[in-house]
């Protein structure tokens, strides 16, 4: 990152750190159109319409959005000027629903070739609660009240791109922040439609720059890095208008069998409790099966993770293990084994089965135990496999021995180097595929 944007965003932080991010205070509701989500209330603007538009990534409304880290600038404000968006996607059952997010218009001019790009941003993991919003993020990127902890940890991601001159879209995903329904967490095809109906609702807001001509591209880690490897296996197909340039999926959960059996009793447990309650909601067929085994105390976990942060989820779950939810102290992965259907359904959110048509960059953490690192190695194996043009990355940073640590390290040591990855792409430059050497790397 150049060094002037570098320290626009330490002054925009420490700006926060004395207006930005105060404590929230509890607020009770001003109207039965509004909710509160654990003592904040969410704006009317998240209560999607009854009736919503038949075609994907239609702008239901806009609106100015007030950026918390922000200064003044010759041109404008820096970073950018933001508009926060609604937009009409599709569920996995192919039913409507709405979705909220962010476009930000950055001040900085892009100096690469072709006209100002977009990327279409995938927040990691949030929570379920829809206080945790990452649109809502970049208007409080900090929120203590006593009954929650959200932390907008996704902005240095964002600023860093609008710092190149890169229009950037946040999607909140389906459900994190509308108040119709919850948040189904780690469901590929909620959240790949959700990422591409972003870009698609970006180009219809009339003072974007950005145009049908401007190349696109993806970004996400984690729980983005999921939504941003299905979006790019279903773009050809659900979104052919929307041509990628690179996708980067950082640290992907492809597999979720196996990420179940690494998330849990470690400190984001809590993951375990939003993944049931996006399924149960996608599919009621799994609700038999959860009501063979959830324990009172289980059902109480889950509805209370439902109004959670990642902060609260790790406050309030940390370390704790699967079995303490069960009847007969089974814990999911052994439940997992023992049920087909669940079995099924978490095949069919296997990432990796379907090649993509635009290039991609996977990374991962090769202590990352929390996300596995093998399992998203194996993503990039099962791409190259398929014909994909995959660069590959292991990031080899030590093993501290937390694993909520080891998943995030590689968050920041390379995201500078997936940014420059990406903004080549956006340029236009080719990339390289690693495939011929990944066989033999670990």
């Amino acid at each position: 990152m150049p060094a002037a944007p570098t320290r626009l965003l330490a002054a925009a932080v420490t700006v926060a750190a004395c207006v930005g991010a105060q404590a929230v205070p509890a607020a009770a509701a001003t109207g039965s159109d509004q909710e509160v989500s654990r003592g904040v209330t969410i704006p009317t603007f998240y209560n999607p319409p009854a009736e919503l538009p038949d075609a994907d990534g239609a702008l239901i409304r806009d609106e100015p959005l007030p950026l918390a880290l922000t200064l003044p600038g010759l041109n404008g404000p820096l970073p950018g000027k933001a508009t926060r968006i609604m937009y009409k996607t599709t569920d996995s059952n192919g039913n409507p629903a709405a979705s909220t997010g962010a476009y930000i218009e950055p001040s900085a001019k892009w100096r690469g070739n072709g006209p100002r790009p977009l990327v279409a941003l995938a927040p990691g993991t949030q929570g379920q609660g829809d206080q945790c919003a990452a649109s809502m993020g970049l208007e409080h990127p900090i929120r203590v009240n006593g009954q929650t902890l959200v932390a907008g940890y996704e902005d240095l991601a964002i600023y860093r791109l609008l710092a190149k001159g890169v229009a950037v879209v946040v999607t909140d995903y389906i459900g994190l922040g509308t108040t119709d329904r919850l948040h189904t967490y780690v469901n590929r095809v909620d959240e790949a439609h959700a990422v591409l109906d972003a870009v698609r609702a970006a180009r219809a807001l009339k003072d974007a720059s950005i145009t049908t001509d401007s190349r696109v591209g993806l970004f996400g880690y984690s729980q983005g890095g999921g939504a941003t490897a299905a979006a790019a296996e279903l773009q050809p197909t659900y979104a052919p208008d929307v041509t990628l340039s690179g996708t980067y999926a950082g640290a992907p959960p492809a597999d979720l069998t196996a990420t179940t059996k690494a998330i849990d009793g470690t400190d984001l447990v809590g993951a375990l409790g939003w993944s049931l309650n996006g399924f149960l909601q996608s599919d009621p067929d799994l609700r038999p099966i959860a009501d063979k085994y959830l324990s009172d105390k289980g059902r109480a976990a889950l509805k209370d993770l439902s109004t959670a942060c990642v902060g609260d989820a790790i406050l309030g779950y940390s370390s704790k293990k699967s079995s303490t939810w069960t009847k007969d102290g089974k814990s999911l992965e052994e439940i997992i084994k023992a049920e087909p259907r669940l079995q099924e359904f978490l095949a069919q959110q296997r990432i990796g089965t379907i090649e993509p048509q635009s290039p991609v960059r996977v990374a991962t953490g090769v202590n990352d135990n929390l996300v596995p690192h093998g399992q998203a190695r194996q993503l990039a194996v099962d791409w190259c496999g398929r014909g994909a043009q995959v660069t590959y990355k292991p990031v080899a940073i030590p093993d501290v021995g937390r694993a909520l640590i080891n998943h995030f390290g590689p968050l920041l040591t390379d995201q500078g180097q997936a940014i420059s990855w990406l903004t080549d792409r956006l340029s236009g430059d080719p990339a390289t595929s690693t495939c011929a050497e990944l066989p033999s790397q670990s």
